[in-house]
C-alpha cells in the first residue's frame, strides 16, 4: 500500500520500515502489519542510565577531541539555547538539540559511540517531543545544553562531564513527571 501511494518501489519501503524496527520506532508484525512502539516510561528510564555513562564519554571526548571550528560551532550553539530558552522557542530548541547531539558525534571522532548513540537520541527525542509541552521545563533545559556545549568549546573535560549529568538529572526528573500528566 505505501509503495503504491508513494509511487516507490516496495524495496526502499521495506528497507525503511526494517531501519525504523531496528530504531526501535515501530515494531514489524508479520503478515499483519507495522505498528508504532509504544513510549514506555519504565523502557526510557533504562535507556537514560546507559544514556548518561554514554554521553558523558561523548561529552567529554569531544571537550578533548573537537577542532577549533567545531569549538567554535559549540560555542554558537551555546548562545542558540540560551535564545530558545529565553524566548521559549522550542521548534528551534529541537532543531539546535539536533545540530547539537550531531555536532557531539562529530567533534568525539569515535564511530561505536556514534552508533550507539545514534539509537538513543532518536528514541530520547521522540520521547521529549512527545511529552515536552506538559512536563518539560524547556528555559532549563535549553540552559542545561548551554553549559555542556560551552564546556566542549572551551575544551573542559571535567565541566563538560558534570554539566552532562546536571541534564540527565533533569531529563530523569522529567521523564519520571511525565507518569503524573
Amino acid at each position: 500500500m505505501l509503495a503504491e501511494r508513494l509511487k516507490i518501489g516496495r524495496t526502499p519501503i521495506r528497507e525503511a520500515l526494517q531501519r525504523l524496527a531496528r530504531e526501535r520506532l515501530v515494531t514489524i508484525l508479520p503478515r499483519r502489519g507495522v505498528v508504532v512502539s509504544a513510549i514506555d516510561v519504565a523502557a526510557q528510564l533504562r535507556l537514560l542510565e546507559v544514556r548518561r555513562e554514554l554521553e558523558r564519554l561523548v561529552a567529554r571526548g569531544a571537550a578533548r577531541r573537537a577542532s577549533d571550528a567545531e569549538r567554535a560551532r559549540f560555542a554558537e550553539l551555546a548562545r542558540l539555547f540560551e535564545k530558545a530558552g529565553r524566548t521559549g522557542d522550542d521548534k528551534t530548541f529541537m532543531r539546535i538539540d539536533r545540530e547539537f547531539n550531531e555536532l557531539c558525534l562529530a567533534a568525539v571522532k569515535n564511530e561505536f559511540a556514534a552508533g550507539a548513540m545514534g539509537l538513543m537520541n532518536s528514541l530520547s527525542r521522540r520521547f521529549w517531543f512527545h511529552h515536552y509541552k506538559q512536563a518539560a521545563d524547556m528555559p532549563e533545559t535549553a540552559k542545561l545544553h548551554a553549559d555542556i556545549a560551552r564546556a566542549i568549546a572551551q575544551g573542559d573535560e571535567k565541566a563538560a562531564g558534570q554539566a552532562l549529568d546536571r541534564l540527565l538529572d533533569n531529563i530523569q526528573s522529567f521523564t519520571r513527571a511525565t507518569v503524573d500528566v
